[in-house]
């Protein structure tokens, strides 16, 4: 399965939280710019796990 390379995993959650955190950089200002860099930052990390998670479980 092509989850258990930590690469593949990671690769899905930074280009996930890149995406967000760009659009939050061209849309959006102030108080909800710097909420949806926290989006993206978790999104990047959180996923990662999770995608481990479900690899493990198959």
């Amino acid at each position: 399965m092509v989850l258990r390379n930590p690469a593949v995993r990671w690769g899905i959650g930074i280009s996930g939280g890149l995406m967000i955190a760009v659009i939050s950089f061209l849309f959006l200002t102030g108080i909800t710019q710097l909420v949806g860099y926290l989006i993206a930052l978790f999104d990047a990390v959180i996923t990662p796990l999770v995608l481990k998670q479900a690899a493990a479980a198959q």
